[in-house]
């Protein structure tokens, strides 16, 4: 087996299981199972001849604990902080004083040492518990409550530290969260949108490159740091990142044309707020350099505006503009079935639906219009892929996507009803 990683709530009762499955795997003679022992087991132990102990071994260090005893440690105060069960997260640091030091899941991690573990998910009373036992780790422990939204728990840790000024990059965590309160939290503790040399603090480049897909959150902490004194550039996609009607209305009564107008990378994601120059680093599902603004309504979930846009008399086959090697050309129709909000519906953190494609559908969208795409995802997702699609219809690009769990099913079964083919 690879090195594995305990995911953030472990199960001790499916370690078991999965113990009790690797010995019987190497017994059997299964090649990966025998790979495991040799790479594992420290005396390289003959799997013929080992016992639950060694495979509860082996699979202790494939998850990079030194033995099976600290990997159901981890278990256990995972559990206690998860539970909230203050005595039985205090008896275990009293015995094991070492744990406060260590990170709850073993590896480095961004939940990181119980104290930070407990304030991701505020756990006030332990939180409490692990300061009265020595926990040192209070910095990162209130960007963790403060990127949760834990603001009580922030609130906590910020006065036990000795109340600090907020470090240059506190405003960080919330963002990529698109946390409102815990962004709000930041500024009532003394942050700023810009240091004392004028430098920008406030991490646009984040709220607007976040995986989330929350409009409101996003509209809500992009007008925080307007309201905190920073300037953002009066342009139509800005308008639309910050959810602001009003600004489009009054861009599209100087000029019409923005209605369709194709919009650089540049535009979108504009460099002088932070935003990385390379479109991979973005997270968004169909590319999006060249587009218009209701293809850019699709990937960020605004289907308020979208719907606004179209009253206004938006092309719902606007076409992203094509670049020297033939790719592009994509209509929003396209955006619908692959994009960054499928992948949180596939996940179940909202409904799947087929919003955006029965709006563009409805209002005359070609379910067969075609394009040559190129797509290689955030790095994030551990895919390095540069994926090629040539000529491709709408039901083809989301049938043939290399990542399922970014393709919205419903989305495909719409534009097959309105006679959408491959």
């Amino acid at each position: 087996m690879p090195q594995r990683h305990l995911p953030v709530r472990p199960d001790l009762g499916q370690l078991k299981r999965q113990a009790k499955e690797l010995l019987r795997a190497a017994r059997a003679g299964d090649p990966e199972a025998l790979d495991d022992f040799a790479r594992f087991h420290p005396v390289g132990r003959d799997p013929a001849q080992a016992r639950l102990a060694d495979a509860q071994l082996v699979l202790a260090r494939a998850y990079q604990a030194p033995s099976w005893p600290r990997l159901v440690l981890a278990c256990r105060l995972a559990d206690a902080i998860w539970n909230d069960d203050v005595a039985a997260a205090r008896a275990l640091v009293r015995r094991q004083p070492r744990l406060l030091q260590e990170n709850v899941l073993i590896r480095e991690s961004n939940w990181g040492p119980p104290l930070s573990y407990a304030a991701n998910l505020g756990r006030d009373a332990i939180v409490e518990a692990f300061l009265a036992a020595g926990s040192a780790d209070l910095p990162q422990a209130m960007n963790r409550a403060v990127l949760q939204g834990e603001v009580e728990t922030a609130r906590k840790l910020h006065r036990a530290a000795g109340s600090p000024p907020p470090g240059h990059r506190a405003l960080v965590d919330p963002a990529y969260t698109l946390n409102v309160e815990g962004t709000a939290f930041v500024f009532e503790i003394g942050g700023r949108v810009r240091d004392d040399a004028g430098a920008r603090l406030a991490p646009v480049e984040v709220v607007l490159g976040s995986d989330s897909r929350v409009p409101a959150a996003k509209h809500a902490i992009l007008e925080t740091y307007v309201r905190h004194g920073l300037e953002l550039p009066d342009t139509p996609t800005m308008a639309l990142h910050r959810g602001r009607v009003d600004l489009l209305q009054a861009h599209l009564s100087r000029d019409r044309s923005v209605l369709n107008r194709r919009f650089a990378y540049e535009e979108i994601y504009p460099p002088e707020l932070g935003c990385a120059p390379d479109e991979v680093t973005q997270t968004h599902g169909t590319p999006l350099a060249g587009a218009t603004l209701l293809h850019m309504c699709v990937d960020y979930d605004e289907i308020e505006i979208a719907r606004w846009l179209v009253s206004q008399g938006a092309d719902v086959d606007a076409a992203a503009a094509i670049d020297a090697e033939g790719f592009g050309g994509q209509t929003p129709l396209f955006a619908t079935v692959v994009s960054q909000p499928n992948f949180w519906m596939n996940r179940g953190m909202r409904p799947l639906d087929a919003a955006f494609a029965e709006l563009l559908l409805s209002h005359g969208a070609d379910p067969n219009a075609r394009a040559s795409l190129r797509k290689r995802l955030h790095p994030g997702y551990g895919d390095d892929t540069v994926y090629e699609f040539r000529d491709v219809t709408p039901l083809a690009w989301g049938r043939r996507f290399p990542r399922q769990d970014f393709v919205s099913t419903p989305a495909l079964e719409r534009i097959e009803q309105a006679g959408g083919h491959t």
